[in-house]
């Protein structure tokens, strides 16, 4: 055997050890929490044969309590790059049969190293993040990990779509580098982010709680926000992922795919002409407005179960990603209020980022009443939607299909916050505020001085109704472009949108603005 070929052979002998990960024993225990291993995660999100490892071979440099006679495998994580459906994508995987993922000095070098390439690279960046946290024998090493990291995520920010999937533990400061992405995916029952444990919180706060209730998928994607999915399994996770990645752009200097549907962008439907109830106290289902009028009636919908009285998705219009935000009467009758705010408010800051064409849908009476709202910040959060609607520059389509009241009004990409062109179906009401609500200040006195106050209030109520309560007042004054039929919504919303794929707006020069956080 010549020198060369034994040389060959140690590289062999050594990538297989490395491929072994934390051996068959933690191997086996981690497929027994009905996880896959960390190279089983990245060979799912990749093209078949087209993962091509990076330093593989790192290790570890800490010598303090005995770690000078511990391997840990690639140092707890997989880094490297491959093809998503023939697009380039970089990502890491952190190794929880390696000294359970945990993150040390050139853990996180290997996690940066890609992270600059992708960046250099222009194309999205995915982790998944499966760990026990900051490896505490290194110490500061491992903080300063951590920092450089986060360093990076805002630097990627805008500038490469970058995804995080929760598929294990993630605690500490662990939980902000996902938190600082533009999406995160979370498995049910497997995966958890918390700052501080169960353990913690009891001994200090006294309060009993488990890690699912805590930091849970659920959770997460329930009630604070922090998570956009809550997945079945790993699997699907993955298969979520490869799903967004094909609505996106791989930078901020490129459009999104044009995918071929094959759905007529002049098909009709006359289900829309009925959709909207008599009644403007009855509700209705806003997701099958979308759905009928989108391609396929296929969309993405991040956020499913948080702040559901506004819905925001990916779908496509004759094959062009879009970015949809829809008031949803079915809950709180479809007001904003602060978390539909903030909701909002991310979706459409990470459209304008990557080119992504933006429809509102608005049917909203109001913003939601109440001293909760008031003392939570409901004009802080509120202004932010106002705020990045103004500053988006991509194509802003606005369609009210009922009513269409006060600051919600302009809070749902009005003309004046920069909608290139509005639309609205016949019963659609743009008024500064509810009929009833309006003649009851406007005719107080009137109405009070009535012998028959309840008839003078419903008669004061239809002169409000029919002067205001239609879409013609704002049509007249060019606030509306057209007044549309709801079953030709499809055609001419598709018809505005390739009249103005080619737009082109630009803001004065500074270095950022002060958004209202």
């Amino acid at each position: 055997m010549g020198i060369v070929e034994e040389k060959i052979n140690e590289l062999r002998t050594r990538e297989i050890k490395v491929l072994q990960m934390g051996g068959e024993k933690a191997v086996a225990k981690q497929h027994e929490k009905g996880k896959l291993t960390a190279r089983e995660r990245l060979n799912l999100l990749f093209d078949e044969g087209s993962f091509r490892e990076i330093d593989m071979f790192v290790s570890h440099r800490c010598v303090n309590f005995s770690m000078d006679k511990v391997e840990i495998p690639s140092d707890g994580v997989i880094t490297g790059h491959g093809m998503v459906d023939g697009r380039p994508v970089f990502a890491f995987s952190q190794d929880f049969t390696s000294r359970a993922g945990s993150l040390g000095e050139m853990h996180s070098k290997k996690i940066c190293k890609v992270m600059d390439l992708a960046l250099k690279a222009g194309v999205p960046f995915i982790g998944f993040n499966d760990s026990g946290g900051a490896r505490i024998q290194e110490g500061v090493d491992a903080l300063s990990g951590y920092g450089q990291i986060f360093f990076r995520n805002s630097a990627c920010s805008g500038v490469i779509p970058q995804i995080s999937a929760i598929m294990g533990p993630t605690a500490g400061g662990a939980v902000y580098s996902p938190a600082m992405t533009d999406w995160v995916f979370m498995v049910k029952n497997s995966s958890y982010m918390f700052i501080t444990g169960p353990e913690v919180i009891k001994s200090v706060t006294g309060e009993e709680i488990t890690f699912e209730e805590l930091g849970g998928a659920k959770t997460h994607n329930e009630k604070s926000g922090v998570a956009h999915f809550a997945c079945e399994s790993d699997d699907d996770a993955i298969q979520r992922i490869r799903n967004l990645l094909s609505y996106l752009p791989s930078n901020n200097m490129e459009d999104p795919p044009i995918v071929e549907t094959r759905d007529d962008p002049k098909r009709i439907d006359p289900a829309l002409d009925t959709i909207i109830p008599d009644s403007p106290n009855k509700s209705y289902d806003m997701r099958e407005v979308i759905c009928s009028i989108v391609d396929k009636g296929e969309i993405f919908e991040p956020h499913e179960f948080y702040a559901r009285n506004i819905i925001v998705c990916l779908a496509r219009l004759n094959g062009r990603s879009v970015g949809i935000i829809a008031n949803q009467p079915k809950f709180l009758a479809g007001c904003l209020d602060i978390n539909a705010s903030d909701k909002a408010t991310r979706f459409i800051r990470f459209c304008d980022s990557f080119n992504i064409p933006l429809l509102t849908i608005a049917d909203v009476p109001g913003y939601l009443p109440g001293s909760q709202q008031e003392w939570g910040g409901i004009i802080r959060h509120g202004a932010k939607l106002l705020w990045c609607y103004s500053e988006a520059t991509v194509p802003k389509l606005l369609l009210v299909t009922r009513k269409d009241y006060g600051g919600s009004y302009l809070a749902m990409c009005s003309r004046d916050l920069g909608a290139d062109m509005a639309f609205a179906w016949p019963s659609a009401e743009i008024a500064v505020m509810g009929a009833a609500g309006a003649a009851n200040i406007i005719h107080r006195k009137e109405i009070k001085e009535a012998e028959d106050q309840t008839a003078k209030r419903e008669e004061k109520i239809k002169e409000y109704e029919d002067l205001f309560s239609n879409p013609y007042v704002a049509a007249s004054r060019g606030y509306i472009d057209a007044v549309i039929a709801p079953s030709e919504t499809r055609p001419r919303l598709i018809d505005a949108l390739e009249a103005m794929c080619s737009k082109r707006e630009t803001r004065p020069p500074k270095k950022h603005g002060n958004i209202p956080m």
